[in-house]
């Protein structure tokens, strides 16, 4: 039995196993390896620069516990 490895840019890597499939298989885009052949090495992309967080960006605002909201504070009546 043959074994035939092939790729494709596409659905990725696959082993015929016929000589008449990797013809086939040559006709709709893939392409013939051998395993022992090194793949392309592609060059990793440039690394950015990662700023730090200053003390006021670290520090969440929160009110005092002794500071009521606005909305909860007592409000004057106004009907009369």
């Amino acid at each position: 039995m043959a074994v035939i490895y092939m790729t494709h840019p596409v659905h990725g890597a696959k082993v015929a196993t016929m000589e008449l499939e990797a013809v086939a298989d040559e006709a709709n885009g893939w392409v013939l390896y051998t395993p022992e052949t090194p793949s392309v090495v592609e060059e990793a992309a440039p690394e950015q620069e990662v700023k730090k967080r200053g003390p006021k960006a670290a520090k969440s605002k929160q009110p005092a516990a002794e500071e009521v909201p606005d909305f909860l504070a007592p409000q004057a009546d106004q009907g009369e």
